[in-house]
């Protein structure tokens, strides 16, 4: 049992150290056909891991409300995606290809505004895996252990472009490869610390597990839709990432229902 929880915690963060570890065997800056590729990917995977592990559970958990089943998952989408929405305003960072920084302002490096900014995307992805988790431990009929590992193992490969994301171009900038990879590595530290700290409060939770499963899918929706989508369909018109897109969220959308 330990060994499961511990292997559905940390393998986002490993997602995110090797895609990070690209910067060791990849030269030169990454090109916008690889970056659209990579991003397209990553979205794709999190909206199918928004609807079939997050969204539809839930609503599967408040069937006992008959034709308000859709509430809770209503509510808890809308709170995450304007959770997501205040901590954009709120944390300074610094997004892929843009030298404009957002949120507050502040004297932060462009490095550690870029880390911030992958920090942000990672952030309700780790809330994700620690609300399933806190499911699946609670005896919860509808979260399986092999529905909190599929979710845990769609983010981890999703987590490996976004950890070249942020790797390569810190390198392309200057940075030496060995520090181009820590700034990776850190960029997803938040996602077990938020799982954790999710598990840990699991007794408190339960209770609104529906509203937290669908508030972890607006969070992550919020930054499909804000971020990862325009990365992905940036300057000259490609289909290459809506093609990864949809590779990402078909295999997402397998993983779930195969293991789960």
């Amino acid at each position: 049992m330990k060994i499961s929880i511990l292997a559905v915690v940390l393998l986002p963060f490993l997602g995110t150290a090797i895609g990070s570890a690209f910067v060791f065997f990849l030269r030169g800056k990454m090109n916008l056909a690889l970056q659209r590729l990579l991003t397209g990917f990553a979205a794709g995977v999190m909206v199918a891991a928004s609807v079939w592990s997050l969204i539809i559970p839930a609503m599967d958990q408040s069937a006992h409300l008959g034709k308000l089943a859709f509430l809770p998952a209503f509510i808890g989408v809308w709170a995450g995606f304007l959770f997501l929405l205040l901590l954009d305003k709120l944390i300074p960072h610094l997004h892929l290809n843009s030298e404009c920084p957002e949120g507050t302002a502040c004297n932060l490096g462009k490095s550690t505004m870029m880390v911030l900014a992958v920090a942000l995307h990672n952030l309700p992805e780790g809330m994700a895996v620690g609300v399933v988790a806190a499911g699946w431990l609670s005896g919860n009929e509808s979260i399986s252990a092999a529905s909190a590992l599929a979710l845990s193992l769609g983010i981890a490969l999703q987590n490996l472009p976004e950890g070249a994301i942020i790797s390569m171009p810190l390198k392309s900038q200057g940075m030496r490869q060995g520090r181009a990879f820590s700034y990776g590595v850190l960029s997803g530290a938040v996602e077990p610390l938020g799982a954790v700290l999710t598990i840990l409060l699991a007794g408190l939770l339960v209770p609104v597990l529906p509203y937290l499963l669908a508030f972890s899918a607006g969070a992550m929706l919020y930054v499909v839709v804000e971020e990862l989508i325009p990365e992905m369909a940036e300057g000259e018109h490609s289909h290459v990432g809506t093609i990864f897109f949809a590779l990402g969220f078909t295999l997402m959308m397998v993983l779930d229902v195969a293991l789960g």
